[in-house]
């Protein structure tokens, strides 16, 4: 980038971010506006009602006083669990498998097995499901909260479920990398627990999810298909869009000078990160939820919802630790760093290898949420663009990568919610039984819903191609523009580091120790909002007879009286008003980014990094193609089916009941199925098909050198006849152009064999 295009791109950043400031202090100004009407409009009715105040204040007393026990059992939960070392928060039964603290390299992880309720039958030859959940600051549980989750749907469709769990206390020295040969030994034991079963599948929520994909490049081959849930592979994405600033997190690193402020916290807690920072980010992203709504609600509605609240922030309030070894990895490879995708983040001993995510052979469905605000849908998806160059790279690699999306759910949601769960899990749960017949390439998934009998919701699955360039040409005109100054922040942040470590870190380090960071983590406030309300207060002593005299007299007053509505509207106006604050603080807060970071000097500092290399626009010119092109003419049985499959089969839009009845028929037929892995099969299948794309006549001639054997010949002809004749394509029919193809490759495999084969026969006869 010269000067010029440097100049350009600032003035060009710094216009857009203004017009784009501008447009969202005035809607979120228009929204505050419109809820605070609303709320007064509720308000007014109450003055006539006054006369009846009397029985709404005993109603209004009594829900306060079940409000504050709710807060008080909040505490006494929290200290119980802390009591008991934070175990797992599942909903379901368990039994340690393996301990991670007893490999020969100790971390604080452990498999579980998950024990099947009654009334759910489990077969152990069926595919293994391994959930791995986030640490990202709570405990682990959340891919297994509600009997609808992760856990629940896997174990009603009748596979073994296990579970990565992992304790508060880090091992000393324990690294990420550490956590990720563990879970390597974890697919090991699972697999040596089901060797009849299919591979297993790999579920990783959130931090979980680039944990399975480092798991799955670090050993391709031994995992079956990954299914990566809000998982923030690409940190840089999530572009602006005018009227909505949705992406705080995004610019958290370079508001906060980079990765050092990390490092800081955990010499501090005498080398341990304290997962409550990590939380407390998380609730200051809603200060409306966090201050009002979640407390309202249980306080609007004190004889129902005590109960919920109290198991979601069982799970809420527990604060896991972190070496400082394993903080700044996160924060330099994938907060700021943004490494991952590019290989440049190291896997084997000393750092000898990187994560190569071309490497994984398993097929990755992506699921994500326009709602979310903590992983948005760029950084779930965007590290495809990012990694592969082409569509025919993806085919050629034989990968098989599915992106789903979800309209509004958030970020907790896509975890945890119960519609989720039995509409977006259940329909993965199915596509894992035939994801892997798919042709190698770049998939949307579509979930259909429609009425079944008695109203019932049905769901019917689709498979939409898509093709790599076109995304990448809508990311670059809508979302990408604005990733450059993500560059300078990595620049940024690495000076800070290293001036922090020269400087400051001696002196904090040596006025640190185990009691200090005893006393801070205690003293944090998610941990002393809870210990303080709760049985450790003896000013409180009265309140568990107060709050059982109120429930034992309770005197409601209904929903729809106009003191309730008052009541209602003052807490949206407190929410409204809270709302607004972060809406102005999150808008000011980008425009400070790009401001800073957007300017030309910060330019400058980014494109000190090496760029990467332009690809060409015309697919023939690819390497990757050229590559292919270039073994027309080599190969054997496998390379010779997987082209001929492709020649005659119709593609376009996948409905998952092709696919099942595709992998009947695999089983139908199989002793004409190449026998080859699966993983080699789709690897050989993609670059079959750039070859019959880019050279079908050249493609359809070769034939004869790829099968030079004539039972080889007849043995694919006869599965071409087979198929023909067979009542399940008959159904569908084949398209002239099909029948056209069909008789082209006939032809072709009915030229007589090489002449040394003749002769050989010749030979033969004459003994």
């Amino acid at each position: 980038m010269d000067i010029g295009e440097k100049l350009s791109r600032s003035a060009d950043i710094s216009e857009r971010i203004t017009r784009v400031l501008q447009k969202r202090l005035q809607t979120a100004t228009e929204r505050f506006g419109e809820r605070t009407q609303k709320a007064v409009q509720g308000i007014q009715p109450a003055a006539a009602a006054l006369p009846a105040w009397p029985q709404y204040a005993i109603d209004c007393a009594q829900r306060a006083v079940i409000l504050w026990d709710t807060l008080r059992q909040r505490g006494n939960n929290y200290l119980e669990h802390v009591q008991q070392g934070q175990p797992p928060v599942l909903h379901f039964k368990y039994e340690t498998v393996l301990d991670g603290r007893t490999l020969q390299k100790p971390v604080n992880y452990a498999l579980l097995r998950i024990i099947p309720p009654e009334g759910v039958t489990i077969d152990a030859r069926r595919r293994p499901y391994i959930i791995i959940d986030p640490r990202g600051g709570h405990g682990p549980g959340i891919g297994g909260f509600k009997d609808d989750s992760h856990v629940g749907v896997a174990l009603r469709a009748g596979h073994p479920v296990y579970f990565v769990s992992f304790f508060v206390e880090p091992e000393p020295g324990q690294t990420l990398l550490d956590v990720s040969a563990a879970e390597r030994e974890f697919v090991h034991k699972v697999r040596a627990l089901h060797p009849e079963s299919p591979k297993p599948a790999i579920v990783g929520n959130c931090q979980g999810g680039w944990a399975a994909m480092m798991l799955a490049a670090s050993e391709p081959g031994e995992t079956g298909p990954l299914v990566i849930v809000g998982a923030p592979m690409s940190y840089w994405g999530g572009a602006w869009r005018e009227g909505e600033g949705d992406n705080p997190m995004r610019y958290a690193g370079g508001i906060l000078g980079g990765t050092w402020l990390a490092s800081f916290a955990s010499d501090l807690c005498n080398g341990k990160f304290d997962g409550a920072h990590l939380v407390q980010n998380f609730e200051n992203l809603n200060p409306a939820n966090t201050f009002v709504d979640k407390y309202y609600k249980v306080f609007a509605n004190a004889d129902t919802e005590p109960a919920r609240f109290l198991e979601f922030e069982r799970w809420w309030g527990g604060y896991f630790l972190m070496n400082r070894e394993e903080i700044e990895w996160i924060t330099r490879n994938l907060f700021v760093g943004n490494k991952l995708w590019s290989g440049e983040v190291k896997s084997g001993p000393h750092g000898s290898a990187g994560f190569d995510l071309r490497e994984i052979r398993a097929p990755i469905i992506m699921f994500a949420s326009l709602g979310d605000n903590i992983t948005p849908p760029q950084q779930a998806f965007n590290w495809v663009a990012d990694v592969y160059g082409s569509t025919e790279e993806i085919k050629a690699r034989g990968q098989v990568i599915v992106g789903l999306m979800h309209e509004e759910v958030g970020h907790l949601g896509i975890f945890v919610s119960g519609k989720v769960a039995q509409k977006e899990y259940t329909q993965i749960a199915s596509v894992m039984k035939s994801i892997e017949m798919l042709p190698p390439g770049l998939y949307g998934m579509e979930i259909k819903e429609t009425k079944g009998e008695g109203g019932r919701p049905e769901y019917q699955v689709e498979f939409h191609e898509v093709r790599l360039e076109e995304v990448v040409a809508r990311l670059n005109r809508h979302q990408r523009l604005d990733e450059k100054p993500f560059e300078a922040v990595a620049a940024v942040s690495e000076f800070n580091q290293r001036a922090y470590e020269m400087f400051v870190q001696p002196s904090v380090q040596a006025g640190s120790n185990e009691f200090i960071a005893g006393l801070i983590r205690r003293f944090h406030p998610l941990r002393a909002q809870r210990w303080a309300l709760s049985d450790w207060n003896p000013w409180l002593a009265w309140l568990p007879g107060a709050a059982q005299l109120a429930k034992e007299n309770r005197q409601p007053v209904a929903a729809d009286d106009p003191l309730r509505r008052a009541e209602a509207s003052f807490a949206e106006l407190a929410s409204a008003t809270l709302e607004y604050h972060r809406a102005l603080r999150d808008a000011l807060a980008e425009a400070l980014f790009f401001h800073v970071y957007g300017n030309l000097f910060s330019l400058y500092i980014a494109d000190r990094e090496p760029a990467r290399a332009a690809q060409s626009t015309d697919p023939h010119e690819l390497p990757i193609v050229q590559q292919a092109l270039a073994s027309i003419d080599k190969g054997g049985y496998p390379e010779a089916f997987a082209r001929v499959g492709f020649l005659v089969t119709r593609r376009g839009d996948v409905p998952l009941s092709r696919l099942e009845a595709g992998q009947q028929m695999v089983k139908d037929y199989k002793e004409f199925l190449p026998a080859v892995p699966l993983e080699h099969m789709r690897r050989v299948a993609g670059e079959q098909e750039i070859i019959a794309t880019y050279a079908t006549d050249k493609a359809i001639a070769a034939l004869p050198k790829l099968l030079p054997e004539h039972k080889d010949r007849e043995r694919l002809l006869t599965l071409l006849d087979r198929l023909e004749s067979d009542p399940r394509v008959r159904h569908d029919g084949l398209t002239p152009e099909q029948q056209t193809m069909l008789k082209r490759v006939r032809q072709a495999l009915r030229v007589p064999a090489r002449v040394k084969n003749a002769a050989a026969a010749l030979q033969r006869q004459a003994r």
